[in-house]
């Protein structure tokens, strides 16, 4: 876990739900295969500062088949392909960003360098059973790594991407003050023409930030297009 999370989440380790949860994936890693691989299921907090968040992107369940899940939500390394949620959030940059180039690989490292806090509520999955390690305590523990967001020092106003009724939820949950919340449907094929395509969440973002904090301080949502081959 990156230094400035683990300071700040220290007193979870010790709790009970924590404790537990340790030792159901301990019994998990012996009985199947858990993703994403347990290197890189704090892969989020190594690239994303907690002092660097300028946008939380809440996913919810990682991907569950081999080669997708890395750590970062709705984020694939390549050579596996875009997958189908994250091709309509590109669609959906390109609309608010029209210099933006449709990325060919998936993933989102270049946008978590610049404080994109990519976190999913639920860390870890068994092998291509969705869901499977939902409520077992990463949903207690992701709430409090987004009150760790919502509490800092600093007092930096973030905004959340809080897409579908689960991510909604979430965010009422912790109660989030001085900050920007924009909700809409999930980028799912399942909703996405339901209220995602069109939401303008992206310019709405970097118009959030650049009014409060000045020019520079917006995300440079293009750089996922250099980043293809």
């Amino acid at each position: 876990m990156g230094e400035s999370w683990y300071h700040a989440l220290t007193p979870e380790f010790s709790k009970s739900y924590f404790q537990e949860l340790k030792q159901f994936l301990i019994s998990e890693q012996k009985q199947g295969v858990i993703y994403p691989p347990p290197k890189d299921i704090y892969a989020w907090s190594r690239i994303t500062s907690l002092d660097s968040v300028k946008v939380v992107v809440i996913g919810q369940d990682p991907y569950h088949d081999v080669g997708q899940a890395h750590g970062l939500a709705f984020s694939v390394l390549p050579p596996t392909r875009v997958p189908p949620s994250l091709r309509n959030i590109y669609k959906q940059i390109k609309a608010d960003v029209p210099s933006f180039i449709i990325p060919t690989t998936g993933d989102l490292t270049p946008l978590a360098k610049q404080g994109v806090l990519c976190l999913n509520t639920c860390l870890t999955v068994r092998a291509h059973k969705a869901n499977s390690h939902a409520g077992k305590g990463w949903e207690t523990f992701t709430s409090e790594v987004l009150r760790a967001v919502t509490s800092r020092k600093s007092e930096r106003g973030v905004v959340f991407f809080a897409w579908g009724i689960p991510a909604q939820k979430t965010c009422e949950k912790i109660g989030i003050d001085e900050h920007l919340v924009l909700r809409s449907p999930h980028p799912s094929p399942l909703s996405a023409h339901r209220g995602f395509l069109g939401n303008g969440h992206f310019k709405a973002a970097n118009a959030w930030l650049r009014e409060r904090y000045g020019d520079g301080e917006e995300i440079d949502w293009t750089v996922l297009s250099s980043a293809s081959p």
